[in-house]
Protein backbone atom coordinates (compact mmCIF):
# COMPACT_ATOMS: atom_id res chain seq x y z
CA UNK A 1 0.00 0.00 0.00
CA UNK A 2 1.91 3.37 -1.50
CA UNK A 3 0.53 6.51 0.71
CA UNK A 4 1.78 9.49 -1.00
CA UNK A 5 -0.15 11.65 1.67
CA UNK A 6 1.93 10.36 4.43
CA UNK A 7 5.05 11.53 2.57
CA UNK A 8 4.39 14.33 0.92
CA UNK A 9 5.81 16.52 3.36
CA UNK A 10 8.56 14.26 4.38
CA UNK A 11 11.40 16.10 2.52
CA UNK A 12 13.79 14.45 4.91
CA UNK A 13 12.63 10.75 4.08
CA UNK A 14 12.12 10.32 7.47
CA UNK A 15 8.94 7.95 7.15
CA UNK A 16 11.98 5.98 4.98
CA UNK A 17 14.10 4.67 8.26
CA UNK A 18 11.10 3.39 9.60
CA UNK A 19 11.12 -0.35 10.17
CA UNK A 20 8.85 -2.45 8.62
CA UNK A 21 6.47 -3.23 11.39
CA UNK A 22 6.03 0.29 11.83
CA UNK A 23 5.50 1.02 8.52
CA UNK A 24 3.32 -1.74 8.29
CA UNK A 25 0.86 -0.49 11.30
CA UNK A 26 0.96 3.43 10.06
CA UNK A 27 -0.02 2.01 6.96
CA UNK A 28 -3.11 -0.03 8.97
CA UNK A 29 -4.25 3.17 10.87
CA UNK A 30 -3.86 5.68 8.08
CA UNK A 31 -6.10 2.94 6.08
CA UNK A 32 -8.74 2.88 8.66
CA UNK A 33 -8.63 6.72 9.10
CA UNK A 34 -9.54 6.61 5.86
CA UNK A 35 -12.00 4.67 5.95
CA UNK A 36 -13.85 4.90 9.23
CA UNK A 37 -13.44 8.70 10.21
CA UNK A 38 -12.63 10.45 7.24
CA UNK A 39 -16.18 10.26 5.71
CA UNK A 40 -18.02 10.93 8.97
CA UNK A 41 -15.59 13.40 10.66
CA UNK A 42 -17.47 17.04 9.26
CA UNK A 43 -20.86 15.55 10.46
CA UNK A 44 -19.47 14.79 13.49
CA UNK A 45 -17.71 17.56 14.52
CA UNK A 46 -21.04 20.15 13.25
CA UNK A 47 -23.33 18.14 15.49
CA UNK A 48 -20.77 17.12 18.02
CA UNK A 49 -21.01 13.79 18.40
CA UNK A 50 -18.63 11.17 19.51
CA UNK A 51 -18.48 7.96 17.47
CA UNK A 52 -18.56 5.13 19.95
CA UNK A 53 -19.61 3.17 17.07
CA UNK A 54 -15.43 3.31 17.07
CA UNK A 55 -14.55 1.85 20.26
CA UNK A 56 -14.60 -1.60 19.66
CA UNK A 57 -12.52 -1.06 16.19
CA UNK A 58 -10.28 0.84 17.78
CA UNK A 59 -9.72 -1.87 20.52
CA UNK A 60 -9.76 -4.64 17.18
CA UNK A 61 -6.98 -2.83 16.31
CA UNK A 62 -4.91 -3.17 18.91
CA UNK A 63 -4.95 0.83 19.35
CA UNK A 64 -6.09 0.90 23.29
CA UNK A 65 -3.63 0.79 25.92
CA UNK A 66 -1.25 -0.14 22.89
CA UNK A 67 1.72 0.34 24.38
CA UNK A 68 0.63 -1.53 27.94
CA UNK A 69 2.12 -5.57 28.30
CA UNK A 70 -0.12 -8.21 29.44
CA UNK A 71 -3.80 -8.18 30.19
CA UNK A 72 -4.95 -8.20 26.57
CA UNK A 73 -3.13 -5.01 25.31
CA UNK A 74 -0.77 -5.20 22.84
CA UNK A 75 2.44 -4.40 24.11
CA UNK A 76 4.12 -2.42 21.32
CA UNK A 77 6.82 0.15 21.13
CA UNK A 78 6.77 3.37 22.45
CA UNK A 79 7.58 4.47 18.46
CA UNK A 80 4.48 2.34 17.12
CA UNK A 81 1.88 3.88 19.52
CA UNK A 82 3.35 7.26 18.16
CA UNK A 83 2.72 6.23 14.79
CA UNK A 84 -0.55 5.58 15.71
CA UNK A 85 -1.11 8.81 17.29
CA UNK A 86 -0.16 10.76 14.37
CA UNK A 87 -2.32 8.54 12.02
CA UNK A 88 -5.30 9.33 14.22
CA UNK A 89 -4.82 13.07 14.65
CA UNK A 90 -4.61 13.32 10.83
CA UNK A 91 -8.23 12.22 10.94
CA UNK A 92 -8.98 14.16 14.17
CA UNK A 93 -7.64 15.43 17.63
CA UNK A 94 -10.63 14.01 19.04
CA UNK A 95 -10.68 10.81 17.79
CA UNK A 96 -6.70 10.72 18.89
CA UNK A 97 -7.73 11.77 22.13
CA UNK A 98 -10.33 8.87 23.29
CA UNK A 99 -7.28 6.52 22.84
CA UNK A 100 -4.58 8.68 25.42
CA UNK A 101 -7.62 9.04 27.59
CA UNK A 102 -8.19 5.57 27.32
CA UNK A 103 -4.53 3.88 27.04
CA UNK A 104 -2.08 6.71 28.05
CA UNK A 105 -4.38 7.85 31.05
CA UNK A 106 -6.76 5.49 32.41
CA UNK A 107 -5.29 2.31 31.56
CA UNK A 108 -1.56 3.13 32.24
CA UNK A 109 -3.02 4.24 35.84
CA UNK A 110 -4.47 0.91 36.68
CA UNK A 111 -1.47 -0.88 34.92
CA UNK A 112 1.48 0.92 36.58
CA UNK A 113 -0.61 1.47 39.95
CA UNK A 114 -3.46 -1.19 40.29
CA UNK A 115 -3.80 -4.70 41.81
CA UNK A 116 -3.34 -7.49 40.57
CA UNK A 117 -7.04 -8.00 40.81
CA UNK A 118 -7.79 -4.60 39.19
CA UNK A 119 -5.68 -5.27 36.36
CA UNK A 120 -7.56 -8.57 35.95
CA UNK A 121 -11.06 -6.82 36.10
CA UNK A 122 -10.51 -4.30 33.74
CA UNK A 123 -7.79 -3.94 31.93
CA UNK A 124 -8.93 -6.41 29.03
CA UNK A 125 -12.34 -5.47 28.72
CA UNK A 126 -10.95 -1.81 28.02
CA UNK A 127 -8.32 -2.75 25.67
CA UNK A 128 -11.27 -4.66 24.01
CA UNK A 129 -13.28 -1.13 23.99
CA UNK A 130 -16.10 -3.16 25.95
CA UNK A 131 -15.46 -0.88 28.72
CA UNK A 132 -14.33 3.00 28.21
CA UNK A 133 -12.45 4.36 30.88
CA UNK A 134 -11.86 8.18 32.18
CA UNK A 135 -9.35 10.21 34.10
CA UNK A 136 -10.24 12.53 36.88
CA UNK A 137 -7.18 14.96 37.95
CA UNK A 138 -7.80 18.75 36.79
CA UNK A 139 -10.43 20.51 38.78
CA UNK A 140 -12.84 23.83 37.95
CA UNK A 141 -10.35 25.64 40.58
CA UNK A 142 -7.08 23.83 39.70
CA UNK A 143 -6.17 23.56 36.02
CA UNK A 144 -2.49 23.81 35.40
CA UNK A 145 -2.14 23.89 39.68
CA UNK A 146 -2.93 19.29 40.68
CA UNK A 147 -1.47 20.73 44.03
CA UNK A 148 -4.27 22.94 44.79
CA UNK A 149 -6.39 19.49 44.79
CA UNK A 150 -9.61 19.97 47.03
CA UNK A 151 -11.27 16.52 46.14
CA UNK A 152 -10.94 14.59 49.46
CA UNK A 153 -11.21 11.00 50.33
CA UNK A 154 -11.83 9.78 53.84
CA UNK A 155 -11.56 6.41 55.50
CA UNK A 156 -15.27 4.96 56.96
CA UNK A 157 -14.41 2.14 58.93
CA UNK A 158 -13.11 -0.57 55.91
CA UNK A 159 -14.47 1.86 53.26
CA UNK A 160 -13.57 5.29 51.56
CA UNK A 161 -15.84 8.23 51.11
CA UNK A 162 -14.85 10.66 48.16
CA UNK A 163 -16.08 14.47 47.75
CA UNK A 164 -15.47 16.97 45.33
CA UNK A 165 -15.58 17.91 41.29
CA UNK A 166 -13.46 17.58 38.61
CA UNK A 167 -13.56 19.58 34.77
CA UNK A 168 -12.47 18.43 31.69
CA UNK A 169 -12.82 14.99 32.02
CA UNK A 170 -12.79 13.35 28.86
CA UNK A 171 -15.34 10.74 28.18
CA UNK A 172 -16.58 10.29 31.82
CA UNK A 173 -20.16 10.41 30.87
CA UNK A 174 -19.85 7.59 28.50
CA UNK A 175 -17.30 5.57 30.59
CA UNK A 176 -17.69 2.83 32.93
CA UNK A 177 -14.75 3.16 35.55
CA UNK A 178 -13.66 6.48 36.23
CA UNK A 179 -9.55 6.78 37.59
CA UNK A 180 -9.94 9.54 40.53
CA UNK A 181 -7.47 11.56 41.92
CA UNK A 182 -8.05 12.71 45.28
CA UNK A 183 -6.18 14.15 48.57
CA UNK A 184 -6.19 12.07 51.70
CA UNK A 185 -4.22 11.94 55.12
CA UNK A 186 -1.48 10.73 53.22
CA UNK A 187 -1.35 12.93 50.48
CA UNK A 188 -2.99 12.47 46.76
CA UNK A 189 -3.86 8.90 46.12
CA UNK A 190 -5.81 7.10 43.04
CA UNK A 191 -9.27 5.19 43.16
CA UNK A 192 -10.74 2.86 40.86
CA UNK A 193 -14.37 4.08 40.81
CA UNK A 194 -17.04 1.79 38.59
CA UNK A 195 -19.26 4.89 36.92
CA UNK A 196 -21.92 3.40 38.21
CA UNK A 197 -21.45 4.07 42.07
CA UNK A 198 -23.72 5.96 43.53
CA UNK A 199 -22.70 9.51 44.14
CA UNK A 200 -20.88 9.86 40.81
CA UNK A 201 -22.21 12.02 38.38
CA UNK A 202 -20.92 13.40 34.77
CA UNK A 203 -22.31 16.26 32.58
CA UNK A 204 -21.22 16.87 29.05
CA UNK A 205 -19.73 19.79 28.31
CA UNK A 206 -21.54 21.77 25.15
CA UNK A 207 -21.14 24.54 23.05
CA UNK A 208 -17.31 24.21 22.66
CA UNK A 209 -15.45 25.49 19.69
CA UNK A 210 -12.93 22.81 19.93
CA UNK A 211 -13.09 19.51 20.08
CA UNK A 212 -16.16 18.98 19.10
CA UNK A 213 -16.27 14.99 17.86
CA UNK A 214 -15.42 14.25 21.74
CA UNK A 215 -16.26 14.26 25.20
CA UNK A 216 -15.36 15.90 27.89
CA UNK A 217 -17.11 16.47 31.15
CA UNK A 218 -17.76 17.76 34.20
CA UNK A 219 -17.66 15.49 37.20
CA UNK A 220 -19.35 15.42 40.70
CA UNK A 221 -18.59 13.12 43.40
CA UNK A 222 -20.83 13.21 46.14
CA UNK A 223 -20.10 10.76 48.94
CA UNK A 224 -18.95 8.12 46.75
CA UNK A 225 -18.52 5.11 49.11
CA UNK A 226 -16.03 2.52 47.86
CA UNK A 227 -14.79 -0.46 49.37
CA UNK A 228 -11.42 -0.66 50.73
CA UNK A 229 -9.68 -2.38 47.30
CA UNK A 230 -10.53 0.43 45.33
CA UNK A 231 -7.17 2.40 46.01
CA UNK A 232 -4.55 1.94 43.62
CA UNK A 233 -1.66 0.79 46.24
CA UNK A 234 0.79 1.51 43.97
CA UNK A 235 0.47 5.37 43.36
CA UNK A 236 1.22 8.09 46.13
CA UNK A 237 1.55 11.79 46.14
CA UNK A 238 1.75 13.63 42.93
CA UNK A 239 4.08 11.31 41.18
CA UNK A 240 1.52 9.25 39.83
CA UNK A 241 -1.07 11.02 37.97
CA UNK A 242 2.14 12.71 36.63
CA UNK A 243 3.69 9.69 35.01
CA UNK A 244 0.62 9.08 33.74
CA UNK A 245 -0.06 12.52 31.91
CA UNK A 246 3.68 11.90 30.78
CA UNK A 247 1.79 9.08 28.73
CA UNK A 248 -0.57 11.18 27.10
CA UNK A 249 2.05 14.36 26.40
CA UNK A 250 4.23 11.88 25.10
CA UNK A 251 1.30 10.50 22.46
CA UNK A 252 0.39 14.22 21.55
CA UNK A 253 3.92 15.19 20.29
CA UNK A 254 2.92 12.59 17.71
CA UNK A 255 -0.16 13.34 16.97
CA UNK A 256 -0.39 17.10 16.90
CA UNK A 257 2.25 16.30 14.07
CA UNK A 258 -0.62 14.32 11.88
CA UNK A 259 -2.84 17.02 12.29
CA UNK A 260 -0.48 19.54 10.87
CA UNK A 261 0.47 16.75 8.13
CA UNK A 262 -3.02 16.38 7.24
CA UNK A 263 -3.32 20.38 6.93
CA UNK A 264 -0.52 20.89 4.67
CA UNK A 265 -1.62 18.00 2.51
CA UNK A 266 -4.99 19.59 2.31
CA UNK A 267 -3.56 22.81 1.12
CA UNK A 268 -1.15 20.92 -1.26
CA UNK A 269 -3.70 19.00 -2.80
CA UNK A 270 -6.13 22.09 -3.07
CA UNK A 271 -3.25 24.28 -4.34
CA UNK A 272 -2.71 22.25 -6.55
CA UNK A 273 -6.16 22.04 -8.04
CA UNK A 274 -6.97 25.38 -7.94
CA UNK A 275 -6.74 27.69 -10.84
CA UNK A 276 -6.49 32.04 -10.17
CA UNK A 277 -5.27 34.49 -12.42
CA UNK A 278 -4.46 31.97 -14.82
CA UNK A 279 -2.56 29.46 -13.45
CA UNK A 280 -2.72 26.65 -10.87
CA UNK A 281 -1.85 28.74 -6.94
CA UNK A 282 1.02 25.95 -6.04
CA UNK A 283 2.35 28.11 -8.85
CA UNK A 284 2.23 31.22 -7.07
CA UNK A 285 5.44 32.27 -5.28
CA UNK A 286 3.48 33.24 -1.85
CA UNK A 287 2.01 29.41 -1.96
CA UNK A 288 4.81 27.95 -2.46
CA UNK A 289 6.45 30.11 0.61
CA UNK A 290 3.43 28.92 2.81
CA UNK A 291 4.10 24.81 1.82
CA UNK A 292 8.08 25.29 2.08
CA UNK A 293 7.77 26.80 5.66
CA UNK A 294 4.73 24.69 6.70
CA UNK A 295 6.76 21.74 5.50
CA UNK A 296 9.96 22.47 7.29
CA UNK A 297 8.28 22.66 10.15
CA UNK A 298 6.53 19.47 10.23
CA UNK A 299 9.76 18.09 9.38
CA UNK A 300 10.72 19.35 12.51
CA UNK A 301 8.68 18.36 14.75
CA UNK A 302 8.70 15.16 13.65
CA UNK A 303 11.99 14.55 14.26
CA UNK A 304 11.53 15.38 17.74
CA UNK A 305 8.45 12.98 18.00
CA UNK A 306 10.82 10.23 16.54
CA UNK A 307 13.90 10.95 18.70
CA UNK A 308 11.51 10.86 21.61
CA UNK A 309 10.32 7.71 20.69
CA UNK A 310 13.30 6.00 20.31
CA UNK A 311 14.94 7.55 23.58
CA UNK A 312 11.37 6.02 25.20
CA UNK A 313 12.27 2.77 23.61
CA UNK A 314 15.73 3.02 25.48
CA UNK A 315 14.37 3.66 28.74
CA UNK A 316 16.26 7.19 28.60
CA UNK A 317 13.57 9.30 28.31
CA UNK A 318 13.05 12.35 30.66
CA UNK A 319 9.61 14.29 31.48
CA UNK A 320 11.87 17.56 30.62
CA UNK A 321 12.18 16.11 26.91
CA UNK A 322 8.71 15.17 26.92
CA UNK A 323 7.61 18.51 27.33
CA UNK A 324 10.19 19.73 24.80
CA UNK A 325 7.99 17.89 22.03
CA UNK A 326 4.56 19.05 23.65
CA UNK A 327 5.23 22.65 23.85
CA UNK A 328 7.04 22.75 19.98
CA UNK A 329 4.77 19.77 18.25
CA UNK A 330 1.33 21.71 19.26
CA UNK A 331 2.52 25.12 19.05
CA UNK A 332 3.88 24.53 14.82
CA UNK A 333 0.84 22.42 14.38
CA UNK A 334 -1.31 25.11 15.50
CA UNK A 335 0.28 27.45 13.09
CA UNK A 336 0.86 25.37 10.20
CA UNK A 337 -3.11 24.48 10.20
CA UNK A 338 -3.85 28.41 10.28
CA UNK A 339 -1.68 28.86 7.62
CA UNK A 340 -3.11 26.02 5.45
CA UNK A 341 -6.14 27.36 5.87
CA UNK A 342 -5.42 30.63 4.11
CA UNK A 343 -4.21 28.68 1.02
CA UNK A 344 -8.15 27.90 0.81
CA UNK A 345 -9.37 31.67 0.90
CA UNK A 346 -13.22 31.53 1.78
CA UNK A 347 -13.43 28.05 0.95
CA UNK A 348 -10.96 26.82 3.92
CA UNK A 349 -13.93 27.61 7.06
CA UNK A 350 -15.96 25.06 5.83
CA UNK A 351 -16.31 21.90 7.19
CA UNK A 352 -15.32 20.23 3.37
CA UNK A 353 -11.53 21.22 4.37
CA UNK A 354 -9.92 19.72 7.35
CA UNK A 355 -7.42 22.73 8.53
CA UNK A 356 -9.90 25.33 10.21
CA UNK A 357 -11.31 21.63 12.19
CA UNK A 358 -7.68 20.80 13.17
CA UNK A 359 -6.95 24.52 13.91
CA UNK A 360 -10.20 24.59 16.36
CA UNK A 361 -8.96 21.43 18.36
CA UNK A 362 -5.43 22.16 18.51
CA UNK A 363 -6.67 25.22 20.79
CA UNK A 364 -7.78 22.10 23.40
CA UNK A 365 -4.81 20.16 22.50
CA UNK A 366 -2.14 22.73 22.96
CA UNK A 367 -3.69 23.55 26.22
CA UNK A 368 -4.46 19.82 27.78
CA UNK A 369 -1.91 17.88 29.56
CA UNK A 370 0.20 21.14 30.46
CA UNK A 371 -0.61 24.74 28.96
CA UNK A 372 2.25 26.32 27.03
CA UNK A 373 3.28 28.36 29.86
CA UNK A 374 3.45 25.47 31.96
CA UNK A 375 5.78 23.28 29.58
CA UNK A 376 7.77 26.53 29.06
CA UNK A 377 8.81 27.00 33.07
CA UNK A 378 9.36 23.08 33.04
CA UNK A 379 12.25 23.66 30.61
CA UNK A 380 13.32 27.24 31.90
CA UNK A 381 13.32 25.38 34.90
CA UNK A 382 15.99 22.66 33.18
CA UNK A 383 17.79 25.40 31.60
CA UNK A 384 18.75 28.06 34.86
CA UNK A 385 17.52 25.20 37.60
CA UNK A 386 15.54 28.38 39.04
CA UNK A 387 11.42 27.16 39.70
CA UNK A 388 9.36 30.32 38.44
CA UNK A 389 6.50 28.65 39.11
CA UNK A 390 5.84 30.19 42.52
Amino acid sequence: MHHDSITASDLLGIDLDLSDAERELRDRVSDFVNRRIRPGIADWFDRAVFPLELVPELGELGLLGMHLHGYGCAGRSAVEYGIAMRELEAGDSGIRTFVSVQGSLAMSAISKFGSEQQKEAWLPRMARGEVIGCFGLTEPAAGSDPSDMRTTARRDGDEWVIDGEKRWIGLASVAGVAVIWANTEEGVRGFVVPTDTPGFSATPITQKLSMRASIQCDVALKGVRLPADALLPGASGLRGPFSCLNEARYGIAWGAVGAARDSFDAALAYARGRTQFGRPIAGHQLTQQKLVNMALEIQKAQLIALRLGRLKDEGRLEHTMISVGKLNNTRIAIETAREARTIFGGNGITLDYSPMRHAANLESVRTYEGTDEVHTLILGQKLTGLSAFH
